[in-house]
């Protein structure tokens, strides 16, 4: 039952109801001004959330924070639910290759973000008796956009048009190769353009500056 519906103190009009503790724990039955007496004297509120019982059952809550918790997981599971796009194309049997390179692209696109795509082929007139002409269409478009997406309809005829559906494929990007930095050594061109290792030569720092210049 929505929360808007629930009837609360007040509210309840069953002579007699049957209280739940806020642990779930049964108190049993009770008249109505005794229910909402005990209700008031634990500072919470008296909910009823099974008015079709015999008798009603009610239950002992914070009545808010129930309505805040709920408000919090309707948020979450709308959050969480994957939001289906299609995207429709169409394509005439005669498509110039111009006009068809632009909706290729434009299904590709869809693609990239992440919607699936209904490509539709729209017949008129004669075309109608020319279905290859349509699935040539199609063959010649799954061929180009490659692992790019997957047919999750096959082409099927309805009326006057033939449809498909298209599904985006996600290809883990590959992981990024790092060097070790431990074994890298320092290396310097010479003048013939092969790489020697640099050499550093020790310095006594602790030393006194007469005892080096002498």
């Amino acid at each position: 039952m929505a929360i808007a519906e629930l009837r609360v103190n007040g509210y309840i009009r069953a002579r007699e109801v049957r209280v739940v503790a806020p642990d779930g724990g049964q108190i049993g039955i009770k008249k109505l001004q005794e229910a909402l007496w005990l209700a008031e004297q634990l500072g919470l509120d008296l909910v009823e959330v099974a008015p079709s019982a015999n008798p009603p059952v009610c239950r002992l809550m914070d009545y808010g924070k129930y309505k805040y918790e709920q408000s919090v997981k309707s948020r979450e599971a709308r959050k969480n639910q994957t939001r289906t796009v299609i995207k429709e194309v169409k394509f005439k049997p005669r498509i110039g290759d111009h006009d068809y390179e632009i909706k290729r692209n434009r299904v590709l696109k869809f693609l990239e973000h992440g919607d699936r795509v209904k490509i539709t082929i729209w017949f008129r007139g004669r075309e109608m008796s020319r279905p290859e002409l349509g699935l040539k269409i199609i063959d010649r478009l799954v061929e180009e956009i490659g692992d790019a997406a997957k047919v999750e309809q096959a082409p099927r005829q309805e009326g006057r048009n033939m449809h498909m559906i298209l599904v985006p494929v996600r290809h883990p990007k590959p992981a990024r190769q790092s060097e070790d930095a431990d074994t890298a050594g320092d290396f310097v061109a010479d003048t013939t353009g092969d790489t020697v290792p640099v050499e550093v030569a020790d310095t006594d720092v602790g030393s006194d500056p007469d005892e080096r210049s002498s």
